[in-house]
């Protein structure tokens, strides 16, 4: 299975690549840096999926976990990938079911934020705290099925959060910021929980299980870091902005108004000039 993960992350990055050519080619502009972007996160993965990490057996596995499924779906989204695939793709009966497909319904609610972070994050608790780690080291099959699930995960939650390629619905900045916070509080705890007690039905030694313990929670903190960020500049582009239009000018002191009163001369806002008669 890491071995068809490592292909298919490497053909996706060749079909991206060809295809934001192409788009370059018919005179259409698309940024360098998404190109970057999604090359090094499908390279990324393809190396995690097939070398193994520094450190001990279980920091090597956390490390893998960290770029399988969170630094490298990241990489791939801000890329913004479908949007590419729509640019690229004439009009015809191909972008249709596409278009369809983006805006039905079970894609709408497959990438609601909260039920996005249940499946990832709940499937992590479930390989941590479970004997199902245990059991990927002597089933093949579960081995397999856990690895596509990190990775699909992974993806369906960032491509949630950061919600950058068009969809049916667009769940807003609040339901996407208070999901990042409840699946950062239950990663941090998560990998506390580690430090302290190893995975079920494995003996881990205490050094490398802190060890990769404290990987998972500064890792994580750093990959969720960049996920705010990625919220924060799109609350500037589409809040920020609106509501800095919308301030009115600051105004200097106003000029001193000439108060006139019945039966009276005005009186001068300023010392008037030599010779001027007074009333």
């Amino acid at each position: 299975m890491t071995q068809a993960i490592a292909v298919t992350a490497l053909a996706a990055v060749a079909a991206y690549l060809t295809a934001a050519v192409r788009l370059r080619t018919r005179g259409d502009a698309w940024p360098p840096t998404r190109d970057v972007s999604f090359s090094v996160g499908g390279a990324a993965l393809a190396v995690a999926a097939t070398t193994p990490g520094p450190g001990g057996p279980f920091t090597a596995h956390m490390t893998q976990h960290l770029i399988v499924g969170m630094a490298a779906p990241l990489l791939l989204v801000l890329a913004r990938p479908l949007t590419l695939v729509l640019r690229v793709t004439g009009p015809g009966r191909a972008r249709r079911l596409l278009l369809a497909a983006l805006h039905s319904r079970p894609a709408t609610w497959i990438v609601f934020p909260p039920l996005a972070a249940l499946l990832d994050m709940g499937g992590l608790w479930a390989l941590y705290r479970t004997p199902l780690l245990t059991a990927t080291h002597h089933q093949p099959l579960v081995q397999a099925a856990v690895h596509a699930h990190v990775v699909t995960a992974g993806l369906l939650f960032t491509f949630a959060v950061c919600r950058l390629d068009p969809m049916r619905r667009r769940w807003s900045l609040r339901w996407r910021g208070a999901t990042l916070l409840a699946t950062g509080a239950a990663h941090a705890l998560l990998a506390k929980s580690l430090f302290v007690t190893p995975p079920p039905g494995t003996a881990v030694p205490r050094d490398d299980l802190q060890a990769g313990a404290r990987l998972m929670y500064y890792g994580g903190d750093l990959v969720e870091i960049a996920l705010a960020i990625t919220l924060a500049v799109q609350w500037y582009s589409t809040t920020g902005r609106t509501n800095a239009r919308r301030q009115p000018l600051s105004r200097g002191p106003s000029a001193p108004r000439l108060q006139e009163s019945r039966g009276r001369c005005p009186q001068a806002a300023a010392t008037p000039p030599a010779g001027t008669r007074l009333c």
